[in-house]
């Protein structure tokens, strides 16, 4: 099953969903990173919660997620665009924090105590930033804590990253489900209900039940507006023109130090760890 998303809203408005498979895109993700099984599983949660608050963004609008605590893993983070592009980065990516019968221990790895950050580059003069404590570590929580107290949308978040014994991501996927304002109470009591009893994403992924088929199960006999479908795949928009230009705002003095080195200068980037290499010659006409 290749990963998207499916997006669809009750015709009445009163509530809106969007449900994911993200498995080769987390699997992608985390390869590159080098991530450890917990690691894995911690920043496919926010990979996946990222891709499926991006089903509500337009045009060129972007969104970052970034998690920041006083666990192993010290920092998460993960970015879309309306296009279903994402890309995701941890700064420690081996959390030494073995699975237990009980499964993965993510708030361990992320730090009970810290934030989440949310970045809205809607078009506007300025991103917005909106922050909130962390909940509970547990990423999903975290982000229906966000949505709910920070953008005022009773939010229902479920992120699940399942991997066999070798440590390899055999599915992932997720669901969010939003309550609009003056929304019909018997139908939002209904789908709290449904959500209670709905099993873990990655079990349904797991059946061969893909994210329409989980929307079929959720609304059965509620009326449904127009489903949109978005492909997700993993992209970086790193380039060789980019990184010149984030080296020329170090200032004078750093790119001295550098151009005397006489070798070359490698930035790797910390998204797709491809590594760009510039000669001191190219690190000197930076300095013109």
């Amino acid at each position: 099953m290749k990963d998207h998303l499916i997006r669809v809203a009750t015709k009445d408005g009163t509530l809106r969903a969007t449900a994911a498979v993200t498995t080769g895109l987390v699997e992608a993700i985390c390869r590159r990173q080098g991530t450890d099984p917990t690691a894995t599983v911690a920043l496919g949660r926010l990979v996946t919660g990222a891709a499926l608050m991006g089903s509500l963004l337009k045009n060129d609008q972007r969104l970052a997620l970034m998690v920041e605590g006083n666990g192993p893993l010290q920092r998460l983070h993960a970015e879309t665009d309306a296009l279903g592009q994402v890309r995701g980065s941890v700064k420690v990516p081996v959390s030494g924090i073995a699975p237990t019968d009980k499964g993965f221990d993510v708030p361990a790895a992320v730090g009970r105590a810290g934030f989440l950050h949310v970045i809205k580059d809607l078009g506007l003069k300025e991103p917005y930033r909106g922050m909130v404590q962390l909940y509970s570590s547990e990423i999903a929580e975290d982000l229906a804590y966000y949505l709910t107290s920070s953008e005022q949308v009773p939010s229902t978040v479920a992120l699940g990253v399942y991997l066999e014994s070798a440590g390899r991501v055999s599915a992932a996927g997720g669901l969010i489900v939003q309550a609009m304002p003056e929304g019909e109470e018997a139908l939002i009591a209904l789908l709290e209900k449904r959500l209670v009893a709905l099993p873990p994403i990655t079990a349904l992924l797991r059946e061969g039940k893909g994210p329409r088929q989980i929307l079929e199960e959720l609304f059965a006999d509620i009326p449904l507006g127009r489903t949109e479908e978005t492909p997700l795949v993993f992209r970086c928009t790193c380039s060789r023109g980019q990184v010149l230009g984030m080296l020329k705002t170090l200032g004078r003095k750093e790119l001295q130090e550098m151009a005397a080195r006489q070798e070359e200068t490698e930035v790797v980037c910390e998204f797709c760890k491809e590594r760009y290499r510039f000669s001191s010659e190219e690190i000197q006409s930076l300095m013109a």
